[in-house]
């Protein structure tokens, strides 16, 4: 007899459900005010990226060299104009479109690919594992930063290039994640006792691993969004990435560049925004860390 017919029984309220994990999580996570600060000025920066056509005062890619290098706070442009007289706080919210996508589908990507190559690596085991952790060791054996240049170098420059180039570079580090975490999944009582009923393995994966796995992939996830962003500014700072006259923030500290001694304020913007957002990234991470790692 279940604990809600007793209830009922005695004249007592049936007791509500037990929220799930991630409900659990979730409620954790909307307790920690820093992480929910981060949260909301990524969804205000995501919005006016989105929304930069209707929100943006001016044409991005419309200047003129009256207008050449206007320092902050000049009437009509709060953030001045660049050095082809275009309006930087326009110029700064296109540039938020390129730079969070550079930043966002890599991961987003890489969490796909690596993820499933990880998990079938980590429950298979045996020469499978021992070949693909291999390879991944490969990887790992460059810097992020040198092997994304090298990558974005052989590739050529441009937008689809330098996506590319960060899937591969965090590929290897999601399966890494995802092989460990399942290798130690696999030798659970409750995943040997599905393989002694005569559950296939794409049913263990599903039910008893998949669930178990993606709260430490999702976090490491989330943390290199801030990494690759800073990766793909650094690209289009060398001039592997984005190409004039293209609004991204690291182009943008690029063609700013020759103004930092007359006009250091203004070169410091895209700066600042890729500091903020990163930060931002970060700080939901960790928060979204703490609130799965409760006992």
């Amino acid at each position: 007899m279940t604990q809600a017919v007793l209830s009922l029984e005695k004249g007592e309220e049936p007791a509500a459900p037990a929220p799930g994990y991630w409900t659990s999580v979730f409620a954790r996570l909307r307790r920690d005010p820093v992480a929910m600060l981060a949260l909301g000025l990524l969804v205000a920066i995501a919005l006016a990226a989105i929304f930069a056509p209707e929100i943006a005062p001016a044409d991005p890619f419309k200047g003129s060299m009256l207008r050449r290098l206007k320092p902050v706070l000049t009437p009509g442009y709060p953030l001045g104009a660049d050095e082809l007289g275009r309006d930087m706080l326009t110029r700064l919210i296109w540039g938020g479109r390129l730079s969070l996508l550079m930043g966002v589908l890599p991961v987003v990507v890489s969490t796909l690919l690596g993820s499933a190559i990880g998990i079938v690596c980590g429950y298979r085991g045996g020469w499978l594992n021992g070949l693909v952790m291999r390879v991944v060791d490969v990887f790992f054996a460059f810097p992020s930063v040198l092997l994304a240049i090298a990558l974005s170098g052989v590739l050529g420059s441009g937008l689809v290039n330098s996506i590319v180039s960060l899937t591969v570079v965090f590929t290897p580090q999601i399966v890494r994640v995802a092989e460990s975490v399942t290798t130690q999944i696999r030798t659970r009582d409750y995943v040997e006792a599905a393989r002694v009923t005569g559950a296939g393995a794409f049913t263990i994966i599903r039910v008893h691993v998949l669930g178990n796995v993606l709260g430490p992939i999702v976090v490491y996830a989330t943390s290199l969004i801030s990494v690759s962003m800073i990766l793909a500014s650094g690209l289009s700072f060398l001039g592997l990435g984005v190409k004039p006259p293209q609004a991204e923030w690291g182009l943008m500290l690029n063609t700013l560049r020759t103004a930092i001694y007359s006009q250091p304020l203004l070169a410091a913007l895209p700066g600042v925004m890729i500091f903020v957002t990163s930060v931002a990234f970060n700080l939901v991470s960790d928060g979204l860390r703490a609130a799965m790692e409760v006992k």
